[in-house]
């Protein structure tokens, strides 16, 4: 059974300015998410869900999943706020999205194999493909052994502002242990630091982090509702409060519910969280072209 890969592109682009999903970066006028795609197809998936929001679907069909005909199967699934577990409701004044836990529960209806999810503005890589590929191939669907790819916190960091990460421990195994979701985390001259809710958390820089780059089964759905469920009870009053991917993750890990295999790569990561990231970004993928990684004309 191929696996699927899963891009959450529904973001409001709220630091960076506009839709980072849609954003050309390439030489030719790609995307991040068109190089996910490509590296997804060589790496042997056999479909991709997006999920984004109602009010870019015509646009996004029309500039993103139009370019992928006849090379994969593509479905689009919607995460609005009102899709909620029964028995709740979205309170008054809430217009922030729930968080990435509730984006990939959307997704539950197109979604029936061994799945890769990722984030559609961040660019990870042909090996982190390959190595998450060759590790969903492998698992059973109602499998509860997960894993994500690592990468380490000093290279995703970006120079222009703060940034979310979920920092992990790992056993000697390699696998997941904790992680903690860090939400204002900066370079320093000596390594790094979160200044979140929780006072100043000091960082080396050298820690193995998240990127939102996960393997699941089908059976975690039943997982995050019931976690979802929790928070809402917990924070679904508050209008800004978000249930995260590493933080639920982490739960069950700890909870002995699942397991989670930190995969390592060779491949770098980097992504456009603002505006001003995306020369960065551009001289990035303009030097991998010119290494011979990618073809100008990604679907040319």
């Amino acid at each position: 059974m191929k696996p699927t890969l899963l891009i959450l592109a529904a973001g409001m682009g709220s630091r960076y300015g506009g839709l980072k999903q849609i954003d050309p970066m390439g030489p030719s006028g790609e995307t991040i998410l068109d190089y996910s795609v490509f590296d997804a197809v060589r790496a042997g998936f056999g479909k991709v869900v997006f999920v984004i929001r109602p009010d870019f679907e015509r646009e996004f069909r029309e500039r993103v999943m139009s370019r992928f005909n006849g090379r994969i199967a593509t479905d689009c699934v919607f995460q609005t706020l009102d899709m909620l577990p029964e028995g709740f409701a979205v309170p008054e004044g809430r217009t922030k999205p729930w968080g990435t836990t509730h984006a990939v529960l959307c997704s539950r209806s197109a979604v029936h194999e061994p799945f890769a999810m990722i984030n559609a503005d961040d660019f990870y890589g042909r090996d982190s493909f390959a190595v998450l590929g060759r590790r969903l191939a492998s698992l059973p669907v109602e499998s509860s052994e997960y894993c994500m790819v690592g990468f380490t916190l000093e290279n995703t960091l970006s120079e222009h502002g703060t940034v979310a990460r979920g920092v992990c421990r790992t056993d000697d195994r390699g696998f997941l242990t904790d992680i903690r979701e860090l939400l204002q985390v900066r370079r320093t001259t000596g390594g790094a630091e979160d200044t979140g809710a929780g006072g100043v958390t000091r960082l080396t820089g050298k820690e193995p982090v998240s990127m939102n780059m996960w393997g699941f089964t089908p059976h975690v759905f039943s997982q995050l509702e019931e976690s979802f469920r929790v928070f809402l009870t917990a924070h679904g009053g508050e209008p800004k409060s978000e249930c995260y991917i590493p933080m639920t993750v982490g739960e069950l890990v700890k909870a002995g519910r699942a397991t989670c295999e930190v995969l390592r790569t060779t491949s770098s990561w980097f992504g456009a969280t603002y505006a001003e990231d995306k020369p960065i970004v551009q001289r990035s993928i303009r030097a991998l072209v010119e290494a011979g990684d990618y073809p100008a004309n990604l679907w040319g």
